[in-house]
């Protein structure tokens, strides 16, 4: 038997461009159109930035499993990611890719143990496989500074 998990949101309308997300027992969410499509309220995170944060986020976290789970050294993790939002080969006006950049922290003798776990990550990461469009990442490496 295939299991089978949910994730249920809830979204109210505001008024204007702004809706408020939240999933039972975590915080409100604001959210808004983007300054970039003529949203109005830059303090809101857009419906834009939660997709590029999801695929970045579910990245970060599967990195950091699989390096516990192989007792690698992981000191320091960050990733910045971009969506790109463009018209699309099927001529609809939409995200085209999304760039991350994962820079990370370990011992020199664990640096190429750690890009395999940043290429098996970006290979099961939840997010990233689910979506119709390249991620395309880039992984820096840097060892402490004795």
């Amino acid at each position: 038997m295939v299991r089978e998990h949910r994730f249920p949101v809830d979204v109210s309308w505001n008024g204007g461009m702004r809706v408020t997300g939240w999933v039972q027992g975590k915080p409100l969410l604001p959210l808004a159109t983007p300054l970039e499509l003529h949203g109005s309220d830059p303090e809101r995170f857009s419906p834009e930035d939660l997709l590029v944060a999801a695929a970045a986020s579910c990245l970060a976290v599967t990195i950091a499993a699989l390096a516990q789970r192989q007792q690698l050294p992981l000191y320091d993790l960050d990733i910045h990611a971009e969506g790109v939002v463009g018209r699309r080969p099927d001529g609809r006006f939409g995200f085209t890719r999304i760039e991350q950049t994962v820079e990370l922290e370990t011992e020199p003798e664990h640096e190429a143990a750690l890009r395999a776990v940043v290429a098996k990550a970006e290979a099961s990461c939840l997010v990233s496989v689910s979506l119709a469009l390249p991620v395309d990442t880039a992984v820096r490496v840097r060892t402490p500074v004795a």
